[in-house]
């Protein structure tokens, strides 16, 4: 009787142990591979730095547009800007002109 309280005393140290050490793997195992561990947070940084070079990019060809624009606007209107617009939309060139033609589906110039 002596020697099963012994190895019943001996077998409960070890299962507390080793639920322990489980239960330490587990949170282990998910702080580094979970939904929200270390590889997770490597991948939202880098989310976060491609949507934010997006973002910047967008910003700046949105001020692009928006001095476009205010080079159009009735209350100052820029020569170039409408005799550009004009010649695109009538498709008329002033003789003196200098004309490239580009190759439909070619590559284009910005």
């Amino acid at each position: 009787m002596i020697i099963r309280t012994r190895w019943r005393s001996f077998f409960q140290t070890v299962t507390l142990h080793l639920g322990a050490a489980a239960l330490v793997g587990y949170f282990a195992f998910q702080g580094y591979n979970g939904q929200y561990g270390l590889l997770a947070r490597r991948t939202f940084e880098q989310q976060h730095a491609d949507l934010t070079q997006e973002r910047d990019k967008l910003q700046a060809q949105r001020k692009a547009l928006q001095a476009k624009v205010a080079l159009m606007s009735p209350d100052l209107v820029d020569a170039d800007m409408l005799d550009e617009q004009a010649r695109a939309l009538l498709n008329l060139v002033h003789p003196k002109d200098l004309v490239l033609l580009r190759v439909p589906g070619g590559p284009q110039a910005n």
